[in-house]
């Protein structure tokens, strides 16, 4: 038996389902993601991968099912659920109007973090954004800002990060400062759940891989069992489509 199997559960998914309109985006889906995994999910355009991100953040609303996230109900308590995770998507979640340092502090108000000016001149100087720490957002760089948005995820040290296709959103250098920072999460026994199109990036950087298709989660398994030739097949068998 995998040792890895007695670890409690950070994510526990039960018949999932997210519906818009009369368009059904996630199918009943089950998942469940122990403590200290790094869980890589692919999947074509439209399988439900975004939409899985949002409702474990707390962005949208599950339509039926049950989901635990770090032994909290998703639904019960989305505010112990939000102080446990961090995200870095598309979306930056920053306030353009504020600096940089004020908006890592309205993050680090929002979850209680204890000596917070101190904890946000570790995270600026992690991320190289001391230079700019009290310039407003909107006159920063897309990269800076990048550099700032993954800053505000950790700002909590959270438990488990969500990360929604990062490699196609992040420059060269804070997607090495994200992957740097991933390896010492990881080095800790946080839980990490990205979704990405590439094969190959999530074969590399995860211990799982899922394959999400059609609003379910087609298949799993360790990426210890798997090379990319014949996880190739096996995404080609479940979606039909060719990676």
């Amino acid at each position: 038996m995998d040792g890895s199997s007695c670890q409690p559960l950070a994510v526990d998914i039960q018949e999932l389902t997210k519906s818009f309109g009369n368009h059904l985006a996630l199918k009943g889906l089950d998942l469940k993601v122990r403590k200290g995994d790094f869980l890589t999910i692919v999947g074509p355009n439209g399988a439900g991968k975004t939409t899985l991100i949002k409702v474990l953040a707390t962005t949208m609303r599950p339509s039926s099912g049950s989901v635990q996230v770090a032994g909290f109900d998703l639904k019960e308590n989305p505010v112990q659920v939000r102080c446990n995770i961090g995200i870095v998507s598309h979306h930056p979640f920053l306030y353009d109007d504020l600096t940089s340092f004020e908006n890592l502090k309205f993050y680090g108000r929002m979850y209680g973090v204890p000596d917070l000016e101190e904890r946000i001149h570790t995270v600026a100087i992690r991320f190289e954004l001391i230079p700019r720490l009290h310039h407003q957002v909107r006159t920063l760089s897309r990269g800076l800002r990048q550099r700032l948005s993954i800053a505000r995820a950790v700002i909590h040290n959270p438990r488990i990060m969500l990360l929604d296709e990062p490699e196609s959103g992040l420059d060269q250098h804070a997607s090495a400062m994200l992957q740097e920072t991933l390896d010492a999460m990881s080095a800790e026994e946080g839980t990490i759940i990205m979704t990405t199109h590439s094969l190959e990036y999530g074969l590399k950087v995860g211990n799982r891989v899922a394959i999400l298709t059609g609003g379910k989660i087609a298949y799993e398994e360790s990426t210890q069992a798997l090379n990319l030739d014949n996880l190739r097949e096996t995404y080609y068998r479940y979606t039909g489509t060719r990676r």
